[in-house]
C-alpha cells in the first residue's frame, strides 16, 4: 500500500522532496492537485468538494487503502477523504491546517475570497513580491522563489475559487471527522502565524489522533523541519 502525499496552497507535489530524502519506503506518491501543477479536467470548478471528488477517484484507482498525508490544504482535504472514504485510508496524517468552525481565516485568505480584492490581487500578483512574503514566513529564499514560479494563471484562478468556496469549511467539515477511523497523526509549527498551535490540540482531539507532534517552525514543517516530520511519518505507519 503506497503512502500519497498532497501539498497545500501555493503548492505543488516538490514541497516534499526535502521530506521524502529522509523516508525509508520506496512506494512514495506526491501528487499535483489540478490547477496545480498539474491540468484541470474539463469543468472542473476548482472547489474543495471538487477537489475532495477528484481525491476520492484517484485513490479508488490504487486498489487498496493507503497512508495519507496531507500539509495545508492537502490536510483538509484529507481529512475529509478520511472522514467520508474511510475505507480509502489506512492512515491518515495531516500538517498545519484547521478543520474548524472556531478558525478564522489568516488575511491573505480574506483578500483571495474578496471578489473584488482577490482578483486584483491575483492580476497584479508580482512574483518577487510573494516570494519575499513567503521568506517572511521562513520558507528558504531559494524554495519560495521556486514555489512562486509555479504560480501560473492556473493556479492563481484555482486559489480564488478553491478560497471562495471555503469560507465557512470549518464549520461544512468539522462534524465529519468524528467519522475518522484510520490511526491518525496531527504535525504542527508552534510558530505558524496563519493557523495558531491550538488548533492542533483541537484537530489532535477530533480524529482521536494517536500523537500530536509539535515542531519549532513556522507554517511549513514538511521544509522547516523534514527530518522531524520524516521520523513522525515513519513511525507513525510503522505503529
Amino acid at each position: 500500500m503506497p503512502a500519497v502525499l498532497i501539498h497545500g496552497v501555493p503548492d505543488t507535489h516538490p514541497v516534499w522532496d526535502g521530506v521524502r530524502q529522509h523516508l525509508s519506503r520506496s512506494d512514495l506518491e506526491a501528487w499535483d492537485l489540478p490547477g496545480f501543477g498539474a491540468p484541470r479536467p474539463q469543468g472542473f470548478g476548482s472547489t474543495k468538494e471538487e477537489y475532495v471528488d477528484w481525491l476520492i477517484d484517484r485513490l479508488e484507482q490504487v486498489g487498496e487503502p493507503v497512508d495519507l498525508v496531507g500539509h495545508d490544504w492537502g490536510c483538509i482535504l484529507t481529512a475529509r477523504v478520511a472522514s467520508i472514504r474511510p475505507d480509502l485510508v489506512r492512515t491518515w496524517a495531516g500538517s498545519s491546517a484547521p478543520v474548524s468552525a472556531q478558525y478564522g481565516w489568516h488575511p491573505l485568505a480574506k483578500i483571495w475570497q474578496d471578489p473584488v480584492e482577490g482578483d486584483r490581487f491575483m492580476n497584479e500578483l508580482d512574483p518577487a513580491s510573494f516570494a519575499k512574503d513567503l521568506i517572511k514566513l521562513d520558507v528558504p529564499a531559494d524554495v519560495a522563489e521556486e514555489m512562486v514560479r509555479r504560480v501560473d494563471g492556473s493556479m492563481r484562478d484555482s486559489i480564488l475559487k478553491l478560497y471562495r468556496s471555503a469560507v465557512t469549511v470549518g464549520a461544512e467539515w468539522e462534524p465529519g471527522l468524528a467519522n475518522v477511523s484510520a490511526p491518525c497523526l496531527v504535525l504542527w509549527g508552534t510558530l505558524d502565524p496563519a493557523c495558531p498551535i491550538a488548533f492542533a490540540d483541537e484537530l489532535g482531539e477530533a480524529v482521536r489522533a494517536s500523537r500530536v507532534v509539535k515542531l519549532d517552525c513556522s507554517h511549513w514543517t514538511l521544509i522547516q523541519k523534514p527530518a522531524e516530520v520524516a521520523a513522525a511519518l515513519e513511525a507513525h505507519w510503522n505503529a
